[in-house]
Protein backbone atom coordinates (compact mmCIF):
# COMPACT_ATOMS: atom_id res chain seq x y z
CA UNK A 1 0.00 0.00 0.00
CA UNK A 2 1.20 3.96 -0.91
CA UNK A 3 0.73 6.87 0.47
CA UNK A 4 0.31 9.53 -1.03
CA UNK A 5 0.63 12.79 1.11
CA UNK A 6 0.49 16.94 0.02
CA UNK A 7 0.53 17.75 3.45
CA UNK A 8 -2.34 20.10 5.13
CA UNK A 9 -1.29 24.19 4.35
CA UNK A 10 -1.35 23.66 -0.05
CA UNK A 11 -2.68 21.68 -2.38
CA UNK A 12 -0.40 19.67 -4.77
CA UNK A 13 -2.45 19.17 -7.75
CA UNK A 14 0.27 18.38 -9.85
CA UNK A 15 1.70 15.40 -7.75
CA UNK A 16 -1.92 13.92 -7.50
CA UNK A 17 -2.42 13.78 -11.02
CA UNK A 18 0.41 12.05 -11.89
CA UNK A 19 0.00 9.57 -9.28
CA UNK A 20 -3.11 9.23 -10.46
CA UNK A 21 -1.81 8.62 -14.12
CA UNK A 22 0.27 6.21 -12.98
CA UNK A 23 -2.21 4.37 -10.91
CA UNK A 24 -4.30 3.97 -13.82
CA UNK A 25 -1.70 1.86 -15.26
CA UNK A 26 -1.44 -0.09 -11.92
CA UNK A 27 -4.85 -0.60 -10.71
CA UNK A 28 -3.45 -4.03 -8.51
CA UNK A 29 -1.17 -1.05 -6.19
CA UNK A 30 -3.28 0.09 -3.38
CA UNK A 31 -2.84 4.12 -2.74
CA UNK A 32 -4.94 6.61 -0.77
CA UNK A 33 -3.73 10.22 -1.14
CA UNK A 34 -4.19 13.00 1.17
CA UNK A 35 -4.95 16.12 -0.85
CA UNK A 36 -5.34 18.70 1.19
CA UNK A 37 -7.66 21.61 -0.62
CA UNK A 38 -6.51 20.12 -4.44
CA UNK A 39 -9.15 20.62 -7.33
CA UNK A 40 -8.05 17.73 -9.37
CA UNK A 41 -10.46 14.70 -8.23
CA UNK A 42 -8.16 11.62 -8.79
CA UNK A 43 -9.82 8.76 -11.12
CA UNK A 44 -7.78 5.81 -9.87
CA UNK A 45 -6.75 5.89 -6.79
CA UNK A 46 -8.90 6.51 -2.89
CA UNK A 47 -8.38 10.11 -1.84
CA UNK A 48 -9.07 12.23 1.01
CA UNK A 49 -8.86 16.12 1.11
CA UNK A 50 -7.46 15.25 4.83
CA UNK A 51 -6.66 12.67 7.23
CA UNK A 52 -7.26 13.23 11.32
CA UNK A 53 -3.95 12.20 13.55
CA UNK A 54 -5.30 8.80 14.62
CA UNK A 55 -6.30 7.98 10.73
CA UNK A 56 -2.82 9.24 9.37
CA UNK A 57 -1.21 7.12 11.67
CA UNK A 58 -3.29 3.87 10.95
CA UNK A 59 -2.30 4.74 7.30
CA UNK A 60 1.24 5.20 7.90
CA UNK A 61 1.71 2.27 9.58
CA UNK A 62 0.24 0.20 6.98
CA UNK A 63 1.67 1.54 4.01
CA UNK A 64 4.81 0.12 2.40
CA UNK A 65 6.32 3.24 0.74
CA UNK A 66 5.24 6.99 1.39
CA UNK A 67 5.17 9.92 -1.78
CA UNK A 68 5.58 13.15 -0.38
CA UNK A 69 6.47 16.99 -0.96
CA UNK A 70 9.34 18.05 0.29
CA UNK A 71 7.89 18.56 3.97
CA UNK A 72 10.05 17.63 6.18
CA UNK A 73 7.61 15.81 8.49
CA UNK A 74 6.88 13.56 6.01
CA UNK A 75 10.36 12.77 5.29
CA UNK A 76 11.35 12.08 8.85
CA UNK A 77 8.75 10.27 9.71
CA UNK A 78 9.35 7.69 6.99
CA UNK A 79 13.15 7.63 7.72
CA UNK A 80 12.64 7.18 11.46
CA UNK A 81 9.81 4.11 10.29
CA UNK A 82 12.65 3.03 7.82
CA UNK A 83 9.85 3.22 5.08
CA UNK A 84 11.06 4.36 1.55
CA UNK A 85 9.96 7.73 0.84
CA UNK A 86 9.65 9.50 -3.08
CA UNK A 87 9.77 13.15 -2.54
CA UNK A 88 8.39 15.25 -5.50
CA UNK A 89 9.21 19.02 -4.48
CA UNK A 90 6.55 21.47 -5.25
CA UNK A 91 7.98 24.49 -7.45
CA UNK A 92 7.46 27.81 -6.84
CA UNK A 93 8.67 28.40 -10.82
CA UNK A 94 4.95 27.25 -11.43
CA UNK A 95 3.15 28.73 -8.55
CA UNK A 96 3.25 26.18 -6.12
CA UNK A 97 5.38 27.43 -3.20
CA UNK A 98 6.47 31.64 -1.83
CA UNK A 99 10.11 30.27 -2.88
CA UNK A 100 12.20 27.14 -4.09
CA UNK A 101 12.98 26.03 -0.71
CA UNK A 102 12.11 22.43 -1.98
CA UNK A 103 14.41 21.93 -4.20
CA UNK A 104 16.88 23.15 -1.91
CA UNK A 105 15.84 20.39 0.60
CA UNK A 106 15.84 17.84 -1.85
CA UNK A 107 19.09 18.34 -3.06
CA UNK A 108 20.25 17.59 0.89
CA UNK A 109 18.09 14.59 1.32
CA UNK A 110 19.27 13.20 -2.29
CA UNK A 111 22.21 11.98 0.23
CA UNK A 112 19.86 9.85 2.50
CA UNK A 113 19.26 6.22 2.39
CA UNK A 114 15.86 5.32 1.84
CA UNK A 115 14.90 8.80 0.16
CA UNK A 116 14.44 8.89 -3.84
CA UNK A 117 13.94 12.16 -5.15
CA UNK A 118 11.86 12.90 -8.29
CA UNK A 119 12.22 16.12 -9.58
CA UNK A 120 10.35 15.77 -13.07
CA UNK A 121 7.74 13.08 -14.13
CA UNK A 122 9.74 10.74 -15.87
CA UNK A 123 11.75 10.43 -12.74
CA UNK A 124 8.30 9.93 -10.87
CA UNK A 125 6.94 6.98 -13.41
CA UNK A 126 10.54 5.46 -13.40
CA UNK A 127 10.69 5.48 -9.63
CA UNK A 128 7.29 4.21 -9.26
CA UNK A 129 7.99 1.72 -11.48
CA UNK A 130 10.40 -0.03 -9.35
CA UNK A 131 8.41 0.11 -5.86
CA UNK A 132 9.76 -3.47 -5.07
CA UNK A 133 13.40 -2.34 -5.18
CA UNK A 134 12.81 0.33 -2.78
CA UNK A 135 14.82 0.31 0.42
CA UNK A 136 13.82 2.09 3.23
CA UNK A 137 16.23 4.21 5.37
CA UNK A 138 16.65 4.73 8.61
CA UNK A 139 17.33 7.99 10.94
CA UNK A 140 17.60 8.04 14.70
CA UNK A 141 15.04 10.39 16.18
CA UNK A 142 17.14 11.84 18.86
CA UNK A 143 19.97 14.27 18.32
CA UNK A 144 23.52 13.70 18.45
CA UNK A 145 25.59 13.31 22.18
CA UNK A 146 27.98 15.86 20.29
CA UNK A 147 25.46 18.64 19.33
CA UNK A 148 23.67 17.99 22.81
CA UNK A 149 27.47 18.85 24.20
CA UNK A 150 27.75 21.67 22.23
CA UNK A 151 24.71 23.14 23.22
CA UNK A 152 25.18 22.67 27.16
CA UNK A 153 28.79 23.94 26.77
CA UNK A 154 27.36 27.19 25.12
CA UNK A 155 24.22 27.35 27.75
CA UNK A 156 26.67 26.76 30.66
CA UNK A 157 28.69 29.64 29.20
Amino acid sequence: MILLTVGTQLPFDRFVKLVDEWACKNPEVEILAQIASGTYTPKHMEYVDYLDEKRYAEVFEKAEVILAHAGMGSVISSLIASKPVIVYPRKASLGEHRNEHQLATCQKLSYLKGCYIAYEPEALFTTLDELSSLEGGSINPYANDDLLATIDNFIAG
